[in-house]
């Protein structure tokens, strides 16, 4: 059936939205002890009603990619919409003692008041674009980090590492590894971000109910071990599953003993026994679990074409990655699909994503983190971000300070010269009216509620796809990609060097007088 939860529209059942909520308000708190030491510090302080912008953003993406997946956004609304509902008790858990009676209070009535700007799921984010801006009473800002930062780093990490072993091949990759997964959470919700991602289903069950992705699945080892461990018991493991499952799909996992020498071979005597030939509609084929996936593939289809099964696929596993999957196409390797498992389900390689959540204004102040370091520079600021685009191709993303001259420039589709701040190299110019324009930060949340419809996963999926499209290929390969064009307006430029200037000022001149 269809709902609504505060303007966000689901197709699901009344008690899995249930469960889902709670789940959700409980994510609300899943926080720091320090963001509500603040907190208290803020209701003291008479700064409880001071409007605060955070943005939550990421410095360097994972593996020198040069970009990033957005996923997390519908968890991410759905906790901040949950916020609120614990009673005193709660919070003395934690905060305990006289001295925070009236924080105890406060929170245990605050609800989320104020509005969020969002990518969408699916979006390619660059570094330092805001992937999230929340703008709300400080102390209500301040709370949500801890439990963002979780949801969007979980999720972008998965929904990126996918990307990367979904762009290794033009093949069709399963998301198979719930059982390497930090946790049943990590797990149904990796694979959600897996699918965005690129992948073309995934083995998570609970993952196919609560977002309709999906699903897929051959079988254990244990599967054909149950029936004796001898030859004749894995052709009867094959025979029964054949039996069992007419009408679907049908993968048989051929490694258990030998693959060349019994367990192809039996595949083929089973399937024929059966009546499954290359008419099948369901599509039939076997696994490759172990060994040298490049030899065996290429064997097991000489042995599957003479057996006069040409329409036979091979579907391989074996702890891949995008690397190896390269190297098994590089080398000829005749593989249908492959399913990954631990390389995607905890973004091996670079299991920690670097999203931060940084104030950059409070009321109509601007403000930044001062860093020696440049990439650690935070830009200040109530920011939007534009992608440019001409000719159907992404060609540059400028973020600006929300209504500055670069932006209204850009909205009237005048002349608009770029230039990396990082590096003055990298410029472009755009002649008038030669480049159309989108924004990648839309409001979301509005006064507290969810103010957009959630697509179906199907869609956001889509939706990362065709962004993936309009990225030129150099910019899409998996080792050193070429540099996309990401810029700063002039203002939001002028406005970082004037807080920076003014800081280091301040600075010297404090040293001078304690050196006096």
């Amino acid at each position: 059936m269809f709902i609504c939860y505060c303007g966000l529209l689901y197709t699901v059942n009344m008690e899995k939205e249930d469960n889902l909520l709670k789940v959700m308000s409980d994510v609300s708190y899943c926080s720091d002890k320090y963001q509500y030491t603040m907190g208290k510090s803020f209701l003291e302080c008479g700064m409880k009603d001071r409007v605060a912008y955070f943005n939550l953003f990421y410095r360097k993406a994972p593996d020198n990619n040069n970009w990033a997946v957005v996923s997390g956004i519908r968890e991410a609304m759905e906790m901040i919409a949950n916020l609120g509902g614990k009673s005193p008790e709660f919070f003395e858990k934690f905060l305990p003692g006289e001295g925070y009676r009236e924080f105890r209070e406060y929170a245990s009535k605050m609800k989320f008041t104020g509005n969020v700007y969002a990518m969408q799921e699916g979006e390619i984010a660059f570094p330092r674009e805001p992937v999230i801006t929340i703008e709300a009473p400080i102390i209500e800002a301040q709370v949500l980090e801890t439990p963002l930062l979780c949801i969007m780093n979980h999720q972008m990490a998965i929904a990126t590492k996918a990307s990367r072993v979904c762009r290794s091949t033009k093949k069709a990759v399963s998301e198979f590894g719930s059982r390497r997964a930090h946790g049943p959470w990590a797990a149904t919700y990796g694979a959600k971000a897996a699918y965005i991602g690129g992948c073309a289903n995934s083995s998570n069950v609970l993952t196919t109910e609560i977002f309709g992705t999906p699903a897929s699945g051959t079988m254990a080892h244990s599967y054909v071990t149950s029936f004796g461990c001898s030859i004749k018991g894995e052709y009867t493991a094959f025979e029964n599953y054949i039996k069992t499952h007419i009408g679907e799909p049908l993968i048989l996992l051929v490694d258990t003993y030998d693959t060349l020498n019994c367990g192809v071979r039996n595949a083929i005597k089973a399937y024929k026994a059966m009546g499954i030939d290359d008419s099948y509609p369901q599509g039939y084929g076997i696994r490759l679990d172990s060994g040298d996936l490049a030899y065996l593939s290429r064997k097991a289809r000489e042995i599957l074409d003479a057996a006069g099964l040409k329409n036979c696929r091979i579907f391989a596993t074996n702890s891949l990655d995008e690397y190896l999957i390269s190297e098994l196409e590089q080398q000829g390797a005749c593989i249908d699909s492959y399913g990954v498992g631990d390389a995607i389900a905890t973004s091996k390689h670079n299991p920690c994503f670097g999203n931060v959540y940084k104030l950059v204004q409070v009321d109509n102040e601007p403000v930044l983190k001062r860093s020696e370091d440049k990439v650690k520079l935070i830009n200040p600021g109530f920011q939007v971000t534009y992608r440019i685009i001409q000719n159907g191709m992404f060609k540059a993303d400028v973020t600006c300070l929300r209504g500055d001259a670069t932006s209204r420039k850009i909205e009237a589709g005048e002349e608009l010269k770029i230039q990396n701040e990082f590096d003055e190299t990298q410029r472009k110019k755009f002649k008038k009216g030669t480049y159309t324009w989108r924004i990648l930060q839309n409001q979301t949340m509005k006064d507290g509620k969810i103010c957009y419809t959630d697509e179906p996963i199907e869609k956001k999926r889509e939706y990362f796809l065709d962004n993936l499209k309009s990225f030129n290929e150099t910019e899409r390969r998996l080792i050193n990609p070429h540099i996309y064009k990401v810029d700063i307006s002039d203002e939001l430029y002028d406005l970082k060097m004037k807080l920076i200037n003014n800081l280091i000022r301040e600075i010297d001149e404090l040293k001078e007088s304690y050196e006096q």
